[in-house]
């Protein structure tokens, strides 16, 4: 039996905000669903807490050092000077097309040359650029830009379900990405009965912390303003009613359980948690805070994946390329070369027995991190400032124990093994260290050399 596939992907979505990750004040009812129905992962890790980056890894299963993607796309969408960021890349899109899967994109992509259907997609209806405003949207349909009537998440939506109808009866399998930019900035715009249906919401889940030393952009805009408060959740619950569209509409049309369905964000946000409002970017110098980089991760296909299940394992979304591939029993190219590995032992159920050793390893430019069950390890390049947390005495990274000369060994192990697994998943020639990352956009693809360091990236001003 050949699986048809939905990949749900939000824009900027914390993973407290879902009822199904313990949050009583946001209403989720499609993403709780989604995990009634099958397995809610507690510890799914981005590769970077940003989202073009973390996209790209989603697709290649490869880290930002290895595809070169290293913040989000600034330049190179649209125009004259578009570009492909993945053109040299394979992705999971590349292997299902070419073994018979029918591949549709409504929505997000960001990642460069927008009007140009990439990396087997054959239905593209994209978003120009990343973001923007939530009504009359630039969109590319059929290869031509105009601004979209309607509210975004809606208009992305009604593009799936044409999509899904139109394939219904396929002999052939599908495979549909529904990429919202919903929850994303701005917060405004959203459907007036939802934004008020919160006007006396307490936003307790979202506690309005003493501004953060290093907090820079939308902090300073948005720390304690409810309008705001009241926006994003009004964004996550417009997005929601419109997964509840489409599970409907997959059992309406009897493809329920022979459609794996994926529900993820591409990276993790605060709205408030640790005295910011934002992502890794959220802060200068770029964190690694755990509302950053974990994100909701629910998968449901009733036939093979167990319901109300729940995965406590740490997975990286380097390690959903391989597993999509090898749940779907496709190949998987360059496997040895990946960053990731199959977890689908993990995605039905089961006790992982493939890794010798579980660790998650991220990268934001000169910021990388290393994270045990125990322990989290961040390092900046060339100089610090560092940061060491013991996460079972401190879940919330309270207390930086770099200092701390009875956690010298400790901290001297982690950046041994941080630099080992650098060493083996890095491209020298897309390495982010000494790129000059800034947090405010990629303008074009990465050549290492010495005189093109920092081309690349916006500068700060700083």
């Amino acid at each position: 039996m050949t699986t048809n596939v939905i990949c749900i992907l939000t824009d900027d979505q914390g993973i407290w905000a879902a009822g199904c990750y313990g949050n009583e004040e946001i209403r989720t009812p499609g993403i709780d669903r989604i995990a009634a129905t099958g397995i809610r992962f507690e510890n799914f890790f981005v590769a970077t807490p940003v989202c073009s980056p973390s996209r790209a890894t989603l697709l290649t299963g490869r880290m930002p050092s290895q595809h070169g993607v290293h913040d989000w796309i600034r330049e190179g969408n649209m125009g004259e000077n578009a570009v492909s960021y993945l053109e040299s890349e394979t992705t999971y899109i590349d292997i299902m097309a070419n073994h018979g899967w029918q591949c549709g994109l409504s929505g997000k992509w960001h990642l460069g040359n927008s009007p140009e259907p990439q990396h087997g997609f054959s239905h593209w209806f994209v978003h120009q650029q990343g973001g923007g405003p939530y009504h009359n949207a630039p969109m590319i349909r059929d290869g031509i830009a105009a601004n979209e009537a309607g509210y975004v998440t809606d208009v992305i939506t009604d593009d799936a379900l044409a999509y899904i109808e139109r394939h219904a009866d396929d002999e052939a399998p599908f495979y549909l990405g529904i990429h919202y930019t919903a929850p994303h900035s701005p917060w405004d715009g959203h459907p007036t009965r939802i934004v008020d249906s919160y006007s006396d919401c307490a936003f307790a889940s979202c506690p309005q912390e003493p501004i953060h030393p290093w907090a820079v952009g939308l902090t300073h805009q948005n720390m304690g303003n409810r309008d705001s408060l009241k926006g994003y959740f009004a964004a996550v619950t417009a997005m929601d009613e419109n997964v509840c569209r489409i599970l409907d509409r997959l059992e309406e049309l009897g493809l329920r359980e022979d459609t794996l369905v994926i529900f993820l964000s591409d990276n993790g946000f605060s709205l408030g948690h640790h005295g910011f409002w934002g992502k890794g970017n959220g802060t200068w110098p770029a964190n690694m805070f755990e509302n950053s980089i974990k994100v909701p991760a629910v998968m449901s296909h009733p036939v093979r994946i167990p319901q109300r299940a729940v995965q406590p394992a740490m997975v990286s979304s380097c390690d959903f390329m391989p597993t999509l591939l090898d749940y779907l029993e496709l190949p998987v190219p360059d496997r040895e070369g990946l960053a990731g590995r199959s977890t689908v032992a993990l995605w039905e159920g089961r006790n992982d027995d493939v890794r010798d050793e579980i660790i998650i390893c991220d990268e934001y430019g000169d910021t990388r991190m290393i994270r045990t069950p125990d322990w989290k390890y961040v390092h900046r390049y060339p100089g610090g400032p560092y940061e060491l947390y013991h996460l079972v005495s401190d879940p919330d990274e309270r207390l930086n124990l770099e200092g701390d000369e009875d956690h010298s060994k400790t901290r001297a192990l982690l950046r041994s093994r941080l630099e080992t697994w650098f060493e083996d998943h890095t491209d020298p020639s897309k390495d982010g260290r000494g790129l000059g990352v800034t947090g405010l956009g990629q303008l074009r693809p990465v050549e290492h050399s010495e005189s093109d360091l920092g081309a690349a990236f916006a500068e700060s001003g700083g």
